[in-house]
C-alpha cells in the first residue's frame, strides 16, 4: 500500500458567511495518513475532529419536510437510506442519497428580509430518508471552509 497515492473523498458541507448567510459548498478531505486499526493492515484514515460526540438515528417520514433552521451543532450527517435534500439561504439546494455525507455548520445565520435563517431540508421521493448524525460538541463558526472545492455561490 505504501506506493499507492493517498486518496481523496469529498462531502458538502453548509456553512455560514460573515453576513449570516448560509451556503453549501463541495469539500475535500485529503490528509489521509497509513495507519493500522487495532494491529490490522494499515488502512487510509483522516481524523476529523477529537473531542466528545453524540451519535443520532434520525428517521424522516416520505413527504417530511423541515422548515427553515440551523443545524443546533456542528454535525456530519450521512444519510443510510432514502434520499434528502438540503436547501441554503442562498438558493443553492443539494439532493443526497446513500453514503454521501454532508457536514451542518450553519450556525450563527441572520434571518432574510422572508425570514429564512439556516436552511431547510426534507425528504425526496417516496420513501423515508434514514439519516446518521454525529453531533459535535463545539461552537460553530463562521466562514467558507478552507477546504472547499467551489465558491459555495449556489
Amino acid at each position: 500500500m505504501n506506493d499507492q497515492a493517498a486518496p481523496r473523498a469529498t462531502y458538502w458541507q453548509i456553512w455560514t458567511d460573515e453576513q449570516g448567510v448560509s451556503h453549501q459548498s463541495r469539500c475535500v478531505v485529503d490528509d489521509f495518513q497509513q495507519q493500522s486499526m487495532g494491529g490490522a493492515a494499515p488502512q487510509w484514515n483522516a481524523s476529523q475532529g477529537k473531542g466528545e460526540s453524540t451519535v443520532v438515528f434520525a428517521v424522516l417520514p416520505a413527504g417530511w419536510v423541515g422548515e427553515w433552521h440551523e443545524n443546533p451543532k456542528p454535525q456530519w450527517i450521512v444519510p443510510l437510506s432514502g434520499r434528502w435534500f438540503v436547501e441554503s439561504m442562498d438558493g443553492r439546494r443539494v439532493e443526497m442519497g446513500a453514503g454521501e455525507v454532508s457536514f451542518g455548520g450553519d450556525q450563527h445565520c441572520v434571518a432574510d428580509a422572508q425570514g429564512h435563517r439556516g436552511h431547510r431540508s426534507g425528504t425526496v421521493g417516496s420513501e423515508p430518508a434514514v439519516l446518521m448524525l454525529v453531533q459535535l460538541q463545539q461552537a460553530g463558526a463562521r466562514g467558507k471552509p478552507a477546504n472547499a472545492l467551489d465558491d459555495g455561490d449556489g
